[in-house]
C-alpha cells in the first residue's frame, strides 16, 4: 500500500526528511548542502526510499563550475515554497555529473530523447527503479514563451504519477527500450577480426570538417562554439601525412588553433581556456575552466608546434600560449599531493550574489583606474573593451580578435602583468578541489609532452607528481581498480570508468616516452590489461562495469558504450588509442586488434558526424601510419639526449618512443620490461643508437638526428 502524502506540503514528517548533503565531499553537492530541498546523493537508498513512498525521484545532474545550475538553485532549490512541493511529493536526489559521468550519460540521452535538448542543469523524473519518464534541463520560477516554470513541471509530473501510473510506467519502459536498442547498435565487439581501415574515410572526414569551419573565426559551426580539441588532434596528424587533403587539415587546424589564442575564450591575463564562448567569434566565454579543457588544449598547441606551424599560425606563437597555458593550469589547478583540481567556477561571488565572470570583466573605467589614461585607452581599443560592457554591466571580458603586432603587443605586454597584479585582488571564483582520475591522466600527457617540445623540465616534473599522486591515491595495484575520484588525497566512490583507465595509461605511456622511467610504461600496462577485464563482458565493450542498478535499468539492461567524443574524447576512442601504443611498445597482437576493433565504430559515425569522431578518426591516423616504433639504445650521453629529443619533437602521427635506461634508481618499476627495447644497444664504438620499426620488425639502426629525421618522413610517406 503506498504511503499516505503530507496534507499539506509544510508538513515534511517522512522519516529522516532532511538535506542530506552536508557532509558529501563534492564541491556540487555542498553547494546545495543548505537548500530547503531534502536532498539526497545518487544511490540505492535513495530509490528505496522512493519506493517506499511510492513517488518519483526527482534527478538534478550538474557540476560545481555550472553558472546555470546556480541560477536555478537560487531561483527554485533556495525557494521554500518550491521545495515544500518538491519534498512532498518526489525524493529529490542530487548527481555532480564529474564524478558520476555514468549517470549523467544514461540519463543525458534519455533528456535529449525526451526533450530534443540536454545541458546542465539537467532534471529528470524517474521511476523508483530507475526509469526516466520526463525530462527538460533549466526551468525558470516563472513560465516563459516555449518553457513553463518549475513548479508547473513539478505539478504536470505529480499529476501524471497519480492519475495515469500506468501510462507513464509504460512510456518509461519503452524509453529504456528504445536505449538498449541504441546500444546495440553501437556496440563493439572485441572477439572477432577487425575491419581494414580505409586512407580515404579520413580525407573524407576533412572534406565533411570543412563544410562546417568558420573560416573566419576558426572552429566549426556557429554559436555556442566549444574548443573542438580532439577534432584539432586529429588535423594535425592528418597534416603530418602526406595525402590531398594534407594541408587543408593544417589549414583547419591552424585557424582554429590562432582564432581560440586570441579571443576571449583564453584568458589574456593568465593563459587559461574557458570552457566555451556563447558566441560564434568567441569574443563572449562561459567563464569557468575546466582541466580536461585545458589538458587536451596544452597538447593541441604542443602537437602543432611538433607539425611546424604555418602562416597563420606561426609556432613562436603557438610556444607562448602553451607555456602560458600549461603555467596556468599548474599553478591555479594544483593541490596538495601533487594532483590537479577539476575546475574554477563561472562565477564569482560578490556581496553574497553570483555574478557569471565577475572577476574577468573589465570597463574603460577600471582599466583606467589600474593603468591611467593613456594606457587604459589604449588597453580598451586593443582589448574590444566599450562602455557598454558586452556580459553584463560588470563590463567585458579582454577580447584581441587578432594577432598583436607591432606597438600594439609592445603596450600589452607591458601592462598585462598590473593588469593581472590587479585582477588577483578581486574576489576569485571558487575552485572545485575534486581530482578526477581521467582528467589528471590527460593533463600527464599534456604537461609532459609540453615540456619536451618547450624545452621546460619543469613541467615534465610537474606531470611525474600528477603521475605518483595517480599511482599513490587512484591507483590500486593488488585489486588492479582504479578509482576515479579523490578528496584531500583519499579515493571516494566508484571505480574508474573507461575513459578514466584510458586517459591515465595513455598519460602513463606518453610521460615514460619524455623520461624513459619504466614505472611510468608499467603502470600504463597494468591499467590496460585491467581495463581489457574490467570493461569486456561476453566479446563486448562497455564504458563501465555496471555501478548502478538504476543506471543499468535505464539502458534497457543492456552495458552501454557510447562512441562519441564529447567534452573529452569517447571512452572507446581513447581506450583505442591507449590500445594501439600498448600493442606498439609490447608487440601485442591481442591488443592491437582490439584496437582495430573499437576503430570499426569510425565509418558510420565519420562519414556522418566527423565532429563528434576526433579521437577516433586521431588513433585511425596512428594505426594507417604503423604506428612507427622508436627505440633510443646507448648510454646515455649527449648524443643519445639529441637522438631522444629529435623523436618526441617528430609529428609523426602515433609514434612511440621507448629509451633505454639501467633502472629507476632502484625502483621495483627497474624490473619492468619493454619489449620494444629488447635485444637492442648502441653501436659498437658505444653510441647510441635509434631502431625505428612497425609492428616490431625494426630497420638498421641509425645514429644521428639527420638520419632519424629522414627515416621517420620516409616512413610517414610509407616509403
Amino acid at each position: 500500500m503506498p504511503l499516505p502524502g503530507p496534507a499539506d506540503p509544510q508538513e515534511n514528517t517522512w522519516p529522516g526528511a532532511s538535506n542530506a548533503l552536508g557532509l558529501e565531499p563534492s564541491a556540487y553537492l555542498r553547494q546545495h548542502a543548505g537548500n530547503p530541498v531534502f536532498w539526497r546523493p545518487f544511490g540505492d537508498e535513495a530509490f528505496a526510499f522512493a519506493a517506499e513512498r511510492d513517488v518519483p525521484v526527482f534527478l538534478s545532474i550538474g557540476y560545481a563550475a555550472c553558472h546555470w545550475c546556480h541560477v536555478m538553485a537560487h531561483e527554485s532549490f533556495e525557494d521554500q515554497a518550491t521545495a515544500d512541493y518538491l519534498n512532498a511529493h518526489f525524493v529529490p536526489v542530487k548527481v555532480d555529473r564529474e564524478e558520476r559521468p555514468d549517470v549523467d550519460s544514461v540519463y543525458m540521452a534519455a533528456t535529449q530523447a525526451i526533450s530534443g535538448e540536454g545541458g546542465w542543469p539537467m532534471s529528470v523524473f524517474l521511476t523508483p527503479d530507475g526509469l526516466a519518464f520526463h525530462a527538460g534541463t533549466y526551468f525558470p520560477p516563472t513560465p516563459l514563451p516555449g518553457r513553463p516554470s518549475f513548479l508547473n513541471v513539478l505539478e504536470a509530473v505529480h499529476e501524471a504519477w497519480a492519475e495515469r501510473r500506468e501510462a507513464v510506467e509504460q512510456n518509461a519502459r519503452g524509453l529504456a527500450s528504445n536505449m538498449a536498442n541504441a546500444q546495440m547498435s553501437a556496440a563493439v565487439r572485441l572477439d572477432g577480426p577487425p575491419e581494414v581501415l580505409d586512407a580515404g574515410l579520413l580525407s573524407d572526414a576533412v572534406g565533411l570538417l570543412a563544410r562546417s569551419e568558420d573560416m573566419a573565426a576558426g572552429g566549426f559551426g556557429t554559436a555556442p562554439k566549444f574548443p573542438p580539441s580532439a577534432v584539432v588532434e586529429f588535423l594535425i596528424r592528418h597534416a603530418a601525412a602526406p595525402s590531398e587533403t594534407a594541408e587543408a587539415a593544417r589549414d583547419m587546424a591552424g585557424r582554429t588553433l590562432a582564432g581560440m589564442a586570441r579571443s576571449a575564450l583564453r584568458d589574456q591575463l593568465d593563459g587559461g581556456f574557458a570552457r566555451y564562448s556563447v558566441t560564434a567569434d568567441w569574443s563572449v566565454p562561459h567563464f569557468e575552466k575546466m582541466l580536461y579543457d585545458n589538458a587536451q588544449l596544452l597538447r593541441a598547441y604542443t602537437h602543432w608546434i611538433r607539425l611546424g606551424g604555418n602562416a597563420v599560425f606561426p609556432v613562436e606563437e603557438a610556444a607562448a600560449v602553451a607555456s602560458d597555458c600549461a603555467d596556468w593550469m599548474v599553478s591555479a589547478l594544483a593541490v596538495e599531493g601533487g594532483g590537479l583540481a577539476s575546475s574554477l567556477d563561472a562565477d564569482t561571488v560578490v556581496d553574497g550574489v553570483h555574478h557569471e565572470g565577475a572577476a574577468y570583466l573589465w570597463t574603460p573605467g577600471s582599466l583606467q583606474e589600474v593603468l591611467g589614461t593613456g594606457d587604459a585607452e589604449a588597453v580598451a581599443r586593443i582589448m574590444n573593451v566599450r562602455s557598454a560592457g558586452t556580459v553584463s554591466a560588470l563590463g567585458s571580458p579582454l577580447h584581441p580578435g587578432k594577432l598583436l603586432t607591432g606597438p600594439e603587443s609592445r603596450t600589452w605586454e607591458r601592462v598585462r602583468p598590473a593588469l593581472l597584479a590587479a585582477r588577483n585582488k578581486r574576489n576569485q571564483p571558487a575552485r572545485d578541489n575534486k581530482v578526477v582520475a581521467g582528467w589528471n591522466g590527460l593533463a600527464v600527457a599534456a604537461l609532459a609532452e609540453a615540456g619536451a617540445v618547450l624545452e621546460r623540465p619543469g613541467l615534465v616534473t610537474a606531470a611525474e607528481g600528477i603521475a605518483g599522486y595517480l599511482e599513490r591515491v587512484h591507483w590500486n595495484s593488488g585489486e588492479s581498480l582504479l578509482t576515479r575520484v579523490s578528496h584531500d588525497a583519499a579515493p571516494r566512490g566508484i571505480g574508474g570508468l573507461l575513459e578514466d583507465y584510458a586517459f591515465c595509461a595513455d598519460g602513463f605511456f606518453a610521460l615514460y616516452a619524455v623520461t624513459g622511467t619504466k614505472r611510468w610504461y608499467g603502470l600504463g600496462e597494468s591499467l590496460v590489461l585491467a581495463a581489457s577485464e574490467r570493461f569486456v563482458a561476453n566479446g563486448r565493450l562497455a564504458d563501465s562495469a555496471g555501478e548502478s542498478a538504476q543506471v543499468f535499468n535505464a539502458q534497457g539492461q543492456h552495458a552501454a558504450l557510447d562512441p562519441f567524443d564529447n567534452a573529452t574524447p569517447s571512452g572507446a576512442a581513447a581506450f583505442a588509442g591507449a590500445l594501439l601504443t600498448y600493442s606498439a611498445y609490447s608487440g601485442s597482437h591481442d591488443h592491437r586488434l582490439m584496437a582495430g576493433n573499437i576503430l570499426g565504430l569510425l565509418p558510420p559515425i565519420a562519414s556522418r558526424a566527423p565532429r563528434v569522431a576526433g579521437w577516433l578518426l586521431a588513433t585511425a591516423q596512428a594505426a594507417l601510419a604503423g604506428p612507427v616504433e622508436a627505440a633510443v639504445a646507448g648510454p646515455d650521453t649527449p648524443s643519445r639526449r639529441e637522438l631522444h629529443l629529435a623523436l618526441l619533437a617528430s609529428a609523426s602521427p602515433g609514434l612511440v618512443v621507448a629509451v633505454q635506461t639501467a633502472d629507476d634508481g632502484g625502483s621495483p618499476a627497474a624490473a619492468v620490461d619493454v619489449p620494444l627495447l629488447r635485444h637492442r644497444s648502441g653501436g659498437a664504438d658505444g653510441s647510441a643508437q635509434v631502431y625505428l620499426c612497425r609492428g616490431m620488425v625494426c630497420e638498421r639502426p641509425v645514429g644521428t638526428v639527420a638520419e632519424v629525421e629522414a627515416r621517420l618522413a620516409a616512413m610517414v610517406s610509407g616509403d
